[in-house]
């Protein structure tokens, strides 16, 4: 790390001392506005974005009161979410979850969970009313952004109006009836030429939720966060940004996790810096370091497992981790990304048992144990990659690349039954994995699209180092295998999106659709060792703990369908179509936390100051399943959405919803099941039922 960050700030030095001349800036095919150093990656200019991108924004008309950001995923096609409560949720595209997607904030910036059952995702330390926008790419198609497996996810924040000098802020308030929740927003920003800043404030208080059936849902939370971004101008082709933010979560209820947690706090801080234009060859130099911290406590207090055992776990959660880029163009047609990043996650913390009860007898002196969690671990991933553009013609864009990955891991305080199982050593793996894709415009309004991607992921750290700990959707104790090889995806994708001006009252028309297909080598998942025993509760079902293996014999396929007809020149019709099917040959049976065939139909009016939509969400039957990760057949099932919103006053947006209109009783197929609940019985968690929902903003 430190050697990181010698050159981290030898290159700061270093750039500085470049020529600024000053690059004409060529026109693409679309409009955009300037962005702000390197925070984006879908710059929405065709020539120059990744293959399979995607953009989710405009959340005021489309999102109503998210209880944290995976929420923000729900109408994105492709997406899942997956659930264990109303704040412990997590995204998942096309099957692949958790580190199998590289989530960023801002172009790089990442805060790992430190709970083994992922009560604190990364979508939980940010608030969700900051994201401007999604930036999505749907597969192993680029290597500059970390080691990539199943697509990169980047959540950009909100940026300053650099064209609109002095004070300018804004107040938003929000609320449910269904759980009596509120949530407020408060944000104030100064801009000048040389300088910029930033500053907002959000509280969040949502209530237990009833589902369609009128059942009350254990999941209510508060969370209070702030954060502060600070920008600085050297000139005008060098910046310098520092953002700073910290997230509170309080007495939050996990309806599908075995404990609840009492505080979860994480602090967040990045640094960014970019020269452009710096010379012919030269064209820019950007730097990334961050660093993240969560600190988090999980009880079982209020449980029915607390007459038995008293539990507590105190875990936390380092993140640090950077990153340096140079872009520079040889030649008129060949386009260079060049660099060096690194990502260091260390775990640590314990649980407190207080035993009551054993074997069925009330012990005269309660009993006292102190278990290992993370047992003091760690992973540090230093990867180097390049990828080249090239233009084969005008309408042709050949882009390879290439990546190394050097991952060390080790762990520093093995509980005693873990260190017998292997030969605990400090561990280095050697990963490649790469890219070729090509982006062809048939046409003026239509562009083909291909690509292959290897994407490799080292196992994380529960799938090394947990012991003994549940950490499934099902009831199983798990068992990590530090000598777990890395997952490989060799995916394949092919599609086409195009747009066409129509006549007689039909405005325009378009569409895109792509079909993939992944061919997994050394997949992890967890398999049953009947060689062993629990080491928690010994007489409790089931007595065999799950390990982690690797299996080769696995894949996916899929493919996505959407299109727009706009007409009456307010009005849309837009459909989503999203399908993927897995298979783990060895097992015979489906991957984990396959979604079903989902359809989406909308039908909208909107005008700048004036909106409105209705959206039917149709899911299919489930029963393609993974019953050795303890999946059971889930049900189809349809939901509308009714949404309205405007701007009555220049400076004011008011929004009302009505989610659910039916009241259907459902529940989403990676939705986990309740978990040591009273009056819960091991079933899948339920959705909400009907819920009312209102948003005021005010911004000056």
């Amino acid at each position: 790390m430190k050697i990181f960050y010698s050159v981290l700030l030898c290159t700061l030095i270093s750039a500085a001392s470049f020529s600024q001349k000053k690059e004409k800036i060529k026109k693409d095919s679309l409009k955009q506005k300037s962005i702000k150093l390197d925070e984006v990656i879908v710059t929405g200019k065709l020539k120059k974005d990744p293959v399979f991108s995607s953009i989710a924004n405009k959340y005021a008309k489309k999102i109503v009161q998210p209880k944290n950001v995976a929420d923000l995923f729900n109408n994105i096609n492709g997406f899942s979410v997956i659930k264990r409560g109303n704040y412990a949720i997590d995204p998942s595209f096309r099957a692949s979850q958790y580190e199998q997607l590289n989530i960023q904030y801002d172009g790089g910036t990442k805060a790992m969970h430190a709970c083994p059952n992922r009560m604190d995702p990364i979508t939980t330390h940010i608030i969700p009313e900051e994201i401007s926008k999604i930036e999505i790419i749907k597969g192993p198609y680029t290597v500059r952004y970390g080691a990539t497996f199943g697509g990169i996810i980047n959540l950009v924040t909100q940026k300053p109006n650099y064209e609109d000098y002095g004070f300018h802020g804004k107040v938003s308030a929000g609320f449910e009836s269904n759980g009596n929740s509120l949530v407020n927003l408060a944000e104030l920003q100064y801009i000048t030429e040389k300088f910029d800043i930033v500053a907002n404030v959000g509280y969040r208080d949502f209530g237990n939720y009833k589902d369609g059936f009128g059942t009350e849902i254990p999941s209510s939370f508060s969370s209070s966060d702030y954060g502060i971004k600070l920008g600085y101008n050297f000139t005008k082709n060098q910046r310098l940004k520092l953002d700073w933010r910290q997230s509170f979560g309080r007495d939050v209820l996990h309806a599908a996790l075995p404990m609840d947690t009492e505080y979860d706090n994480s602090s967040i801080l990045s640094v960014d810096y970019k020269i452009d234009n710096i010379a012919d060859v030269i064209k820019s130099i950007s730097v990334k370091g961050y660093h993240s911290y969560v600190d988090h406590l999980m009880t079982n207090f209020n449980r029915p497992s607390f007459m038995m055992m008293e539990a507590e776990s105190a875990v936390e959660a380092t993140t640090i981790g950077g990153k340096i880029e140079m872009n520079w163009q040889p030649t008129e047609k060949l386009n260079l990304f060049s660099g060096i990043d690194v990502m260091n996650i260390s775990r640590d913390g314990g649980r407190v048992r207080v035993v009551k009860i054993m074997n069925g007898n009330t012990l005269p002196t309660p009993m006292t144990f102190n278990d290992k969690v993370w047992q003091d671990s760690y992973i540090t991933d230093l990867g180097f990659f390049t990828e080249a553009k090239y233009n084969l013609s005008e309408k042709s864009i050949l882009t390879a690349g290439i990546r190394y990955d050097n991952v060390t891991s080790d762990i520093k305080d093995p509980e005693a039954d873990f260190a017998t199982m292997y030969n605990l050593n400090k561990r280095t793996e050697h990963t490649f994995s790469g890219t070729v894709s090509i982006k062809k415009m048939l046409s003026e309004n239509y562009v083909l699209e291909a690509a292959y991607g290897r994407g490799t992921r080292t196992a994380n750290m529960i799938e090394r180092y947990i012991n003994h700990f549940t950490v499934g959707q099902d009831p199983y104790e798990y068992i990590g295998n530090p000598d777990l090889k890395a997952e490989v995806n060799n995916q394949f994708e092919i599609g086409i999106k195009g747009f066409e001006e129509l006549k007689n009252g039909f405005d325009s028309f378009q569409f895109e659709t792509s079909v993939y297909y992944s061919h997994f080598e050394n997949y992890i998942v967890g398999i049953v060792d009947n060689t062993l025993t629990r080491k928690f509760m010994p007489t409790v079902n089931p007595v065999n703990p799950k390990v982690f293996q690797n299996l080769d014999n696995a894949y996916k396929m899929g493919f996505e369908a959407s299109l727009q007809l706009n007409f009456l020149e307010n009005y849309n019709f837009k459909t989503a179509f999203s399908y993927v099917d897995t298979k783990n040959k060895d097992l015979d049976e489906s991957l984990p936390l396959t979604p079903p065939f989902t359809t989406k139909l909308s039908f909208g009016f909107e005008k700048e100051n004036l909106w409105a939509n209705a959206q039917y969400n149709l899911v299919s039957k489930q029963d393609n399943i993974s019953a050795s990760f303890g999946e059971t057949t889930t049900k189809g099932y349809q939901t509308l959405d009714l949404r309205f919103g405007g701007k009555p006053l220049k400076n004011v947006t008011l929004g009302v919803a009505v989610l659910n209109v039916f009241n259907q009783g459902y529940n989403n197929h990676l939705n986990f099941s309740f978990t040591n609940q009273a009056n819960f019985g091991r079933t899948p968690v339920t959705e909400p039922g009907r819920n009312f929902s209102a948003f005021l903003q005010y911004k000056f």
